[in-house]
């Protein structure tokens, strides 16, 4: 399946948001502003519409989602009983790279993309490959043997003992189990789903 391979930090800087989610991010080390040599100088004031495409571009990159599959899963949000915008990012959160990220098993999305798409990531003790794949109540989430062997998991674990996960999930060692669908309380990110609703509804 198609992805970005460009820079990273380049699309964070143009967000404001460390979207990458390392710690290390210039957006968070440095403060640093949009791309480009004039930065936020060179920037017009922007109009509505503007708003509304870069909050859908935000949350876009944030899950590591192109536009085609974006638009797909607006659609599909759109169908559902929720509010579009809240039924969006359930079906973003409940993405396999997503909850492997949100069960502190990767550093990053990307990573977690990495894990899934290698083969190092199980749900109900079925290898699956697909980053996309989205996970349902009661499925059990965990890492191959292979990887749990891995230093740099193992150094995430031990980081990550006393963190916190969302609500809607539960975590013993490197296993995870999907307890219930997301609510917007359990989505941390500084995310306006309205926004995306409006440019989509022009």
């Amino acid at each position: 399946m198609a992805r970005y391979t460009g820079p990273k930090h380049k699309l964070c800087r143009a967000e404001g948001v460390a979207l990458c989610g390392s710690p290390k991010c210039p957006v968070i080390r440095k403060n640093a502003g949009p791309p480009g040599q004039h930065g936020q100088k060179g920037r017009r004031k922007i109009s509505e519409y503007g708003t509304q495409l870069r909050e859908k571009q935000k949350v876009k990159r944030m899950y590591g989602v192109l536009e085609r599959q974006f638009r797909r899963y607006y659609g599909l949000a759109s169908k559902k009983k929720e509010a579009t915008g809240e039924a969006l990012l359930e079906l973003l959160e409940t993405r396999l790279d997503n909850a492997v990220y949100r069960l502190n098993l990767a550093s990053s999305r990307q990573q977690a993309r990495q894990l899934v798409s290698h083969g190092h990531v199980f749900v109900n003790n079925k290898k699956v490959t697909i980053p996309s794949y989205n996970v349902k109540i009661g499925d059990i989430v965990s890492l191959s043997p292979k990887a749990t062997n891995f230093d740099f998991i193992k150094k995430l674990q031990e980081a990550t003992k006393e963190s916190t996960i969302p609500a809607w999930l539960e975590k013993k060692a490197t296993v995870g189990k999907i307890k219930s669908n997301p609510k917007r309380e359990d989505i941390d990110a500084e995310v306006n789903e309205r926004l995306i609703v409006e440019f989509y509804s022009r």
